[in-house]
């Protein structure tokens, strides 16, 4: 059983896709007890709708999706719209001491099970809810994706080159920015509950988390009256800044160059120290000005080198470089390797594959997974039988009601 710093902390997870899920998955991670609750008739999206499928055959035990974001999880299936599936729901929430939710607003309050109706049931529940714009406010119910966020928050229209159409960024980016938020703020509703008893509702906008990582651009306009706009791989004041070619197919690395004395380092690397007395590169204004001079003398030196040389080499000169890695390579990243990022878990359906790490470790209470993502409904009778205490007889008439399963 994982002692780590949640342990003693009861979540209940009305939540799917991964904003919601992954604030669970890191509290799990961290040894609270966390109960996903779907049904058949409404199973989480991620098992239903989104590749990857084990064997590439879809199945709501088998997404690749769903697993990296619930492992060392429990699950359970209420059908709320059944006779007692709403009770059966409020008697879970009963026992948790955290709701999340990322139902479109109003949702929860339409099915009973709103903030204010939860305090009725248990006067100190502390409930997240987690949606695209917050809970208030003329757009509120816009329904939406991690994709459209980023678009809302401004990201698309910087991300690309001048002359093509704006890009949307890969993967549900905010949706992941809202997640390091959600938990800090549960961290903090739960410290304030440990200190006075009080529960709340904690009400996460993912629009207004992206925000955030907007703030060089904002405060551009804001100060400067300048709206940033596409520039590729470009940078305002870094030169050379740019993804360079390395030996071998579609190999690249990742040079950023700040300031004179990292150009310096860069040129040392190169063993090109003359280029350090060049006129046109011996400050960053006069780089600017030769910039696809400096990628040309930066991309033919690099060509040479593998992507792990260039990088090695950079590194040890005192420039910021980074490889473009490919997704199988994380795997084998020394660093993530030693920080034990990858959990090898295996589960009944997948088999055995990876589950993600937290991105934070405490030293005196370490996370750990030894849980693959749970199949639906599999944790039926544990739930509502041993932490409910509910009969088997009452179990039985709620599975024949619809309720459970």
């Amino acid at each position: 059983m994982n002692q780590g710093i949640f342990k003693d902390v009861k979540i209940v997870e009305f939540a799917a896709i991964a904003a919601g899920p992954l604030i669970g998955k890191f509290m799990a991670d961290h040894g609270a007890t966390v109960v996903h609750v779907e049904s058949y008739a409404r199973p989480d999206g991620f098992r239903a709708n989104y590749p990857p499928f084990k064997d590439n055959e879809p199945g709501y035990d088998r997404s690749g999706s769903f697993g990296i974001c619930n492992n060392s999880k429990l699950d359970v299936t209420i059908n709320l719209k059944a006779p007692g599936g709403i009770d059966l729901a409020k008697r879970l929430i009963q026992w948790a001491d955290v709701i999340t939710e990322n139902f479109t607003p109003g949702t929860m309050k339409k099915l009973g099970l709103g903030y204010e109706e939860l305090t009725q049931i248990n006067p100190d529940i502390i409930m997240l809810s987690t949606c695209n714009q917050g809970q208030s406010g003329p757009h509120a119910r816009h329904p939406g994706f991690g994709s459209h966020l980023s678009s809302l928050c401004g990201f698309t229209a910087v991300s690309g080159y001048p002359d093509s159409d704006p890009a949307i960024l890969y993967g549900p980016y905010v949706d992941h920015i809202g997640v390091g938020y959600g938990v800090i703020a549960l961290v903090a509703a739960l410290e304030h509950k440990r200190q006075t008893g009080e529960g709340q509702l904690v009400d996460l906008a993912q629009y207004e988390c992206g925000i955030q990582f907007m703030m060089p651009a904002l405060l551009e306009y804001t100060v400067n009256n300048r709206i940033m706009e596409r520039s590729g791989n470009q940078h305002g004041y870094a030169v050379p800044h740019n993804v360079y070619p390395c030996r071998g197919e579609d190999r690249w690395c990742a040079i950023s160059v700040f300031t004179d004395k990292q150009w310096q380092g860069l040129c040392r690397a190169m063993q090109r120290e003359d280029l350090a007395e060049d006129p046109r590169f011996e400050t960053v204004l006069k780089r600017k000005q030769h910039e696809a001079e400096a990628d040309a003398v930066v991309s033919e030196w690099s060509s040479q080198l593998t992507a792990r040389e260039v990088f090695e080499t950079l590194q040890a000169n005192g420039v910021i470089a980074g490889i473009v890695q490919g997704i199988d390579e994380l795997f084998e990243d020394p660093q993530l390797v030693h920080r034990g990022i990858w959990a090898s878990v295996d589960h009944r359906v997948v088999g055995k594959h990876h589950a993600e790490g937290p991105p934070f470790a405490l030293s005196k209470t370490p996370f750990k997974i030894e849980k693959a993502f749970p199949c639906i409904g599999e944790d039926n009778e544990k739930v509502f039988k041993e932490f409910l205490g509910i009969s088997e007889e009452e179990y039985r008439q709620l599975s024949d009601a619809g309720a459970i399963g």
